[in-house]
């Protein structure tokens, strides 16, 4: 997996990190993933959405962001999913389970609605 700063990426690019940062003032490692397609509740969608998160637990609990950013070492991390709508049933669904899931590796999970905007909304 290349990690990279920001670019076209998005769910449906799951070998992509669409952004990395060091949130400060939580010491913390964010890994930001964009959707910014409505959601729909499609497979291939939902599937997607797996494989980003797949990629992304893969990139952290492998070593490979320590690798590429030696002083993330030792850092908390969350992943955000950034969404253009706000998740239906189904995601939310999906998403519970991660958070449920990640929270036994110590990762946690965020999700917010941007809507197109600068102004983001918990998820």
């Amino acid at each position: 997996m290349t990690p990279e700063p920001s670019g076209p990426g998005g769910v449906e690019q799951a070998n992509v990190i669409d952004a990395i940062a060091h949130d400060t003032r939580a010491d913390e490692v964010v890994l930001t993933m964009v959707e910014r397609r409505p959601w729909d509740d499609s497979e291939l969608q939902l599937f997607q959405l797996q494989e980003k998160f797949n990629a992304y637990v893969s990139f952290v609990l492998d070593g490979e962001m320590v690798e590429a950013y030696p002083a993330f070492a030792q850092k908390r991390v969350r992943l955000r999913l950034e969404c253009a709508a706000p998740p239906t049933d189904t995601v939310r669904g999906f998403l519970n389970a991660i958070h449920e899931q990640l929270a036994f590796q110590g990762i946690e999970v965020e999700g917010v609605v941007t809507g197109g905007s600068d102004r983001a909304n918990g998820v």
